[in-house]
């Protein structure tokens, strides 16, 4: 009887530190996700980690404060494996050349908040740049000559597309 109450005593705390640690973890999960929501563009990019070639160019250019504006913005954002695709020397070329830079960053950026699902549907985007980029949706999404690999992170101030190339105006 003894080692009754005490088995059905240990399988009630783990109840209930289980159903305590699931509740706890819920609410640790809607948090963070709360958090990502209010987070803009710039320091969505910071967060993930794997955009730091990318906030450093923002940075260099001097995009910070208006990626962190109302928007809404659609960014289609290259990894730093993307830009660890250009040459070191045109890389650190290209960082040095405001102007440049600005051109080539603001050729990533659509105006408006462009949900995958209206990727779809589209054969091109006006950029903040002033040309338009080509989308393809034959082989997975396109943009120019880069891969859509992840879609839909959404930020405060729109959403990010991440892709495996940095793409270049004309």
């Amino acid at each position: 009887m003894k080692l009754l109450r005490t088995t059905a005593l240990t399988s009630l705390v783990a109840a209930v530190a289980f159903g305590a640690a699931s509740v706890a973890g819920a609410a640790n999960y809607a948090e963070k996700r709360a958090d990502k929501m209010t987070m803009d563009i710039v320091d969505t990019a910071v967060a993930a980690g794997s955009f730091n070639t990318l906030v450093t160019a923002v940075k260099a250019a001097g995009l910070v404060d208006t990626l962190k504006s109302d928007g809404p913005f659609t960014v289609f954002a290259p990894t730093d494996e993307a830009f660890a695709k250009i040459p070191a020397d045109k890389l650190q070329a290209l960082l040095n050349d405001k102007e440049a830079l600005t051109k080539v960053l603001t050729y990533h950026v659509v105006p408006g908040k462009v949900m995958a699902t209206d990727v779809i549907n589209m054969d091109s985007a006006q950029t903040v740049q002033g040309q338009r980029i080509k989308i393809s949706t034959v082989d997975g999404v396109n943009v120019d000559n880069a891969k859509v690999t992840m879609t839909d992170i959404e930020t405060s101030n729109g959403v990010i597309h991440v892709i495996d190339a940095v793409i270049l105006p004309n």
